[in-house]
């Protein structure tokens, strides 16, 4: 069964750091593609950034800040978010397609791709 927990979420002030985690099951990480989106309230889904084997990528309003990485022994996936602004509040999801599909430009940051989401963490940036 393919299961996504996430956690680290949380209020901070702007110029603060989060770190999110995405727990894996088994069966999603070998041969994954595991996106983080977010959704604030009235707004349409987007993708944040998403890692495979072949790389990264990162939505243009997040690059420099936020880096995704993975600690294969724990079958996590990271999102570290520094300088966190009010416009990054938001719920935040972690999401994987098993086969990596999902993970090609142009593609990546589309929820359609990803078959399977995790239950969301609340991320809230205050001014």
């Amino acid at each position: 069964q393919v299961q996504l927990v996430e956690s680290g979420g949380g209020s901070v002030q702007a110029g603060g750091s989060l770190r999110l985690s995405c727990v894996t099951s088994e069966l999603v990480y070998h041969r994954y593609c595991i996106g983080w989106f977010r959704q604030a309230p009235g707004k349409q889904r987007e993708g944040v950034s998403s890692i495979y084997s072949g790389g990264t990528y990162y939505s243009d309003f997040v690059k420099g800040r936020f880096t995704i990485s993975q600690d294969n022994e724990e079958k996590t996936v990271y999102l570290q978010m520094n300088n966190l602004e009010p416009e990054d509040t938001a719920m935040y999801f972690c999401a994987a397609d098993p086969w990596g599909n999902a993970c090609a430009p142009g593609s990546w940051s589309l929820p359609r791709g990803y078959g399977y989401w995790g239950q969301g963490t609340q991320v809230t940036v205050s001014s």
